[in-house]
């Protein structure tokens, strides 16, 4: 038996803790630079704001019904999570976080189901403050699908489980649900299941599964599998090492000098190679990417290169050097970049890498440099000790005109009271 639990319009509820004056009120939490809704709280929803579309369509909507905007906050949504992900693993043996605001949980013989639900949601809620729902299921995918229902159907009351209806009620309520509803079931394999005469998830769960992997894949194979009660995914202790790692952020304002353009590609470079180091992971190769914007009426250009290191790695200074090599040797003057970032390819195990014979061995006092800045960011904050150049200019940085306060992140921007 699998719980999943995920956090009720996450990114909105983490902006609603510090502020008991929003409750009830709209709230749109924006993307980078500001540009387009990304979450929004069930009050926005019910007005009919369109999610993911820009901003400026649906600016006048929110000025009339006074929702609260804020910009995105990713530092204040990050330890919320993390908040929320310890207090669930209270709540099980084993535990897989899947994504910011959704984990499964170990649910094997758990006796009351319905009570454990509702003691997992008010923990969450008590301590943390952010709302969840929890659905249960004998997979993974079952428990996923079993959430939307608790999400979605306000009878449940936040919680549901699969076992608690017959087989043919189950049935009934499946064939209700869009095959889209399914996990791992994306737009792209929802139109190609509709072509077959599978719209709905009840329909998935009686197809073939042999004809379904000839048509489509093992994937969906197992998933047909995981909706009939078969768990065909085992929970993941520890995330799997990420096998490239992409940083790249679009620029508020058109950039047009090399100065900038190195300020940011040395920024992304630096978040990279920490995140190598995080999963003790090197990489051989560096990606560089600069581009213009596809929707702007002036001339194109979105070259890419990639550098070779001359040793798997993630040291900072080496990863950065490369980038920005491989950035003046695509960078073109005349052009108005809208974006640039790195990409690390060929990653690998930290403690299984073929040195080079020719090459002099790496400097082990580089790695304790490494390993004190990481140190010092982590206690002192993300950025505290970079390299100098980032620093070259600020004006790559994106928009973010509405973000609200740190809160519990920054020691400057604690909540006051009294």
């Amino acid at each position: 038996m699998f719980a999943l639990v995920d956090g009720n319009s996450f990114y909105a509820s983490c902006e609603r803790v510090f502020r008991p004056d929003l409750a009830g009120r709209p709230i749109v939490v924006l993307s980078n630079n500001d540009g387009c809704v990304v979450a929004a709280s069930a009050e926005a929803k019910a007005l009919g704001l369109k999610m993911f579309g820009p901003f400026f369509e649906v600016a006048g909507l929110c000025r009339r019904h006074k929702v609260a905007v804020f910009s995105s906050n990713y530092a204040l949504y990050g330890d919320m999570s993390h908040r929320m992900m310890r207090v669930l693993s209270e709540f099980a043996v084993e535990q897989e976080v899947y994504s910011i605001d959704e984990c499964f949980l170990a649910m094997d013989g758990m006796p009351d189901l319905d009570s454990h639900g509702h003691r997992i949601r008010q923990a969450v809620l008590q301590r943390v403050g952010i709302p969840t729902c929890v659905g249960f299921g004998t997979s993974k995918t079952m428990a996923k699908l079993a959430n939307r229902v608790a999400k979605k159907r306000a009878e449940w009351g936040g919680v549901f489980a699969w076992d608690w209806l017959s087989p043919a009620e189950a049935d009934a309520l499946m064939g209700q649900m869009p095959v889209g509803d399914v996990w791992g079931i994306g737009g792209r394999l929802t139109e190609k299941l509709g072509a077959t005469g599978i719209t709905t998830a009840l329909q998935l769960k009686r197809a073939d599964p042999r004809r379904i992997k000839r048509a489509f894949s093992v994937v969906v194979e197992r998933t047909v599998q995981e909706l009939n009660g078969v768990s065909c995914l085992a929970l993941e202790d520890v995330a799997p090492a990420k096998q490239q790692i992409i940083a790249s952020r679009s620029f508020s304002e058109k950039v047009t000098d090399l100065a900038t353009l190195a300020a940011s590609v040395a920024h992304h470079a630096a978040r990279g190679a920490e995140k190598l180091r995080q999963q003790h992971s090197v990489a051989k190769l560096v990606a560089v990417q600069i581009m213009t914007s596809p929707f702007a009426d002036t001339p194109q250009y979105r070259p890419y290169i990639v550098v070779p290191l001359v040793q798997p790695s993630s040291d900072t200074l080496l990863i950065t050097k490369a980038a920005l090599a491989g950035l003046r040797h695509v960078f073109r003057p005349g052009f108005r970049y809208h974006k640039a970032g790195i990409m690390l390819l060929e990653i690998g195990d930290e403690g299984v890498q073929q040195s080079d014979l020719f090459a002099a061995p790496p400097d082990p006092r580089r790695a304790r440099l490494m390993a004190a800045m990481d140190k010092i960011n982590r206690d002192w904050g993300r950025g505290t000790l970079r390299t100098a150049a980032e620093q070259l200019t600020a004006d790559w940085h994106m928009r973010q005109d509405l973000r609200s306060p740190c809160y519990s992140t920054r020691i400057d921007q604690l909540l006051s009271v009294g």
